[in-house]
């Protein structure tokens, strides 16, 4: 998920299946529509399709064709009009362009606390096969405990069959009161599984750290699962601390990771690697616009990146950035590949609508979305031990991490090759100060 920091709020990939605990006014009531209530609604979705909207082709649709067709009929509820707002976009064919009905956008958004209740898992719809799938489980969050991983597809919620599910839909029925209990089904390859999870209030605490000897020297470990508003503080401290205790290197984990707040993201980046490009969004008429970094960072330590397929969005834009600029190694599998942007409009009635209306693409001009990006090395885990990892955190970064044990094996070389380098750069000086004495 990428979030925008803007006047409209969203830049989203997926639904956070937690419903949020903050401090919004209450939604308006809405009244039974009228005529015009409804139509102008449906108008205000169409204008800002038609406006916006990242295919200008509207996937082969007569857009304004469209208006006419929904405008002209009769509407005498608000779930009534919603169903039409949800079909006229179904035209489209894009799952991330999508309508949210007042609790459903309430319920999306992200609160400054951190605190979400819910079963705490990031969800997508397969472009073309429409199957509900699972980006990421949130670290520590029902989800994750119970076992549920990234790309597994949801194939069933309780009794209800999910193929062919609206997104909206799905988010409908697992989220829940805390407490309650949901049984979700998913395929993982050739199995079926099925995870009776109870629903809770979830703090989400986007950074942790710690540091772990190593034959160079004290590695700092920094895991960063979510983009969210106090990330960026959170990541500086981390950094500072680390910097402090004289570490010779980093690894940052950004498994099952998947996104966040763009702005957030790309904070992060500039504490890492010098002056560049951290990426470009090119929209519906092939403008670019680029966000980029100056030489103000925080540490030039080298870097290793842990990534999987459940680093997404935020994740891969970061990623992206510093393996393009050489800053970093990653090392772990395939990310997710989502590289769609999407806003999220409020509209009129308290609902809103997320509207796809650019691509991102990396510094080196690298569009990842549906292939995701290729780490540097490559370690996969089995299903056995990505299950035994994340349902129990503690583990990731440590001795019973695979992943984590490689990583820091090849920190060590790049720490060699930086110590190597800065010798070689001191003895230059001393040599250049040396001759300049004796010419003098």
């Amino acid at each position: 998920m990428v979030i925008l920091r803007s006047k409209v709020a969203l830049l989203s990939s997926a639904l956070s299946i937690a419903a949020v605990t903050n401090d919004f006014s209450t939604p308006k009531t809405w009244a039974a529509p009228n005529s015009d209530s409804s139509k102008a609604i449906i108008d205000e979705v169409w204008q800002v399709i038609n406006s916006q909207y990242f295919d200008p082709n509207f996937n082969g649709t007569n857009w304004p064709a469209m208006r006419s067709q929904y405008l002209n009929r009769t509407y005498t509820s608000k779930e009534e009009t919603y169903e039409a707002i949800q079909e006229m976009l179904g035209k489209l064919e894009d799952p991330y362009t999508r309508f949210l009905d007042p609790k459903q956008f309430e319920s999306m958004q992200i609160d400054t606390s951190g605190e979400l209740t819910g079963v705490g898992v990031q969800i997508t719809q397969d472009e073309k096969t429409k199957d509900i799938t699972v980006i990421a489980p949130i670290e520590g969050s029902p989800a994750a405990q119970a076992g549920l991983l990234s790309k597994d597809v949801i194939i069933q919620v309780d009794d209800t069959n999910t193929r062919g599910m609206d997104l909206n839909d799905a988010v409908s029925l697992i989220r829940g009161p805390v407490n309650s209990n949901v049984t979700l089904t998913v395929q993982r390859g050739q199995e079926q599984l099925s995870f009776k999870i109870k629903r809770a209030r979830i703090e989400i605490h986007p950074v942790r750290f710690s540091t772990q000897t190593s034959p160079t020297g004290l590695v700092g470990y920094i895991r960063l699962n979510q983009f969210s508003n106090n990330a960026t503080a959170e990541m500086r401290e981390a950094i500072q601390e680390l910097e402090k205790q004289r570490v010779t290197g980093f690894v940052l984990d950004l498994r099952s990771n998947p996104g966040g707040l763009l702005y957030s993201s790309a904070e992060i980046a500039r504490m890492w690697m010098g002056e560049g490009t951290i990426v470009a969004t090119v929209d519906r008429k092939g403008g670019e616009d680029k966000l980029t970094s100056d030489k103000n960072t925080l540490t030039d330590r080298p870097l290793v990146i842990l990534v999987d397929g459940g680093s997404a969005s935020a994740s891969e834009i970061l990623a992206g950035a510093l393996q393009d600029h050489q800053r970093a190694i990653l090392l772990g599998t395939q990310t997710f590949g989502k590289g769609l942007v999407q806003s999220v409009m409020p509209l009129e009635d308290d609902s809103a609508l997320a509207v796809t209306v650019s691509k991102y693409m990396t510094p080196n001009g690298r569009d990842i979305h549906k292939t995701g990006i290729e780490p540097d090395i490559e370690v996969k885990l089995t299903d056995k031990q990505r299950g035994e990892l994340f349902q129990d955190p503690s583990k990731l970064g440590t001795a019973s991490d695979p992943q984590y044990a490689k990583a820091v094996a090849e920190l060590n070389k790049q720490v060699e090759k930086h110590r190597w380098k800065n010798v070689t750069v001191a003895t230059q000086y001393l040599y250049s100060y040396l001759t300049s004495l004796v010419v003098n």
